[in-house]
């Protein structure tokens, strides 16, 4: 629904890529890495912690980079912003999904915070119709 820094060519130019080429973003992956094994999973370890929580969707990277699972849901909404969705992040050590769905299901009915998406039509004779993105393989 919030497309507005997302337009059609960005997404048909970021698909003509292959991905990254440079040694600074390898580099920089590394480095991720690095961070992930030596922060990330030391702390996890160090404090037993079944999951972390951050706000947001922004540490999904981190977690993506070590290939550990994450999961978002829900946390509230910003009504100063069209009651755009503000999420947030479960993240743990690899193979902990289950629990981390446990954690992120047992947030969720303690909160009921999620609402139903509704969709809205642009258009002036309000019959619901939603503009399609377009994905090419070209």
């Amino acid at each position: 629904e919030k497309l507005d820094g997302f337009p059609q060519d960005m997404l048909i130019a970021a698909e003509k890529t292959h991905g990254m080429d440079g040694e600074e973003e390898k580099a920089i992956v590394e480095n991720l890495e690095r961070l992930s094994g030596h922060g990330f999973e030391r702390l996890m370890m160090e404090k037993e912690l079944d999951a972390i929580v951050t706000p947001g969707s922004d540490f999904a990277a981190v977690l993506a980079i070590g290939g550990h699972p994450g999961i978002s849901v829900p946390a509230g909404y910003d009504e100063d912003n069209d009651g755009m969705p503000i999420g947030i992040c479960f993240g743990g050590l690899k193979g902990t999904e289950p629990k981390l769905i446990e954690i992120a299901y047992a947030f969720e009915q303690a909160t009921l915070i999620r609402r139903p998406p509704s969709l809205k039509s642009d258009s002036e004779d309000g019959n619901g119709s939603v503009t399609p993105l377009l994905i090419s393989s070209q």
